[in-house]
């Protein structure tokens, strides 16, 4: 499980990226993006078919695979996907390097949770019950304290 402590060190990247970032203002994927945005963090949109996401009016050029992004080993990652493609980005994630993970509820089954755990192949995972959020850990709910925990906000 995740504690304050996993939430605020996955802060400590100096980029993020969500993956499943989306133009649709009704999906977490947006959400989630723009809540990035709108805390001056230095966040890539990855969308496995759209070159481009866009929220609050204004278009962000989007990745496709975070093997395109610029600093994998500082980026932390935001997943916002289902548990499938989460097992895929995972095993991606581990070949580059990257160090922290977010999954967000609703990304993650048994299977992603060992691949994601199983050895300590990430610094920090923040995942399941606690928080402040009724499912669990949300970078919506939670992120803002793991954001001054981290000296960030």
């Amino acid at each position: 499980m995740a504690t304050q402590a996993a939430a605020s060190q996955f802060f400590t990247a100096t980029r993020y990226a969500v993956i499943g970032a989306s133009s649709n203002t009704k999906g977490f994927g947006n959400k989630i993006f723009q809540w990035y945005l709108d805390h001056g963090l230095d966040v890539t949109p990855v969308h496995y078919k759209d070159a481009s996401v866009t929220v609050a009016g204004k278009e962000y050029p989007a990745i496709n695979d975070i093997s395109a992004l610029q600093d994998p080993k500082n980026t932390s990652l935001s997943i916002v996907v289902n548990p499938l493609a989460t097992l895929e980005v995972l095993a991606k994630a581990k070949d580059l390097g990257i160090q922290h993970i977010w999954l967000q509820p609703g990304t993650y089954d048994d299977a992603v949770l060992k691949a994601a755990t199983e050895g300590n192949p990430f610094k920090s995972v923040v995942y399941g019950a606690g928080g402040r959020g009724h499912d669990g850990w949300c970078v919506l709910v939670d992120g803002p304290e793991a954001l001054k925990l981290a000296g960030k906000l």
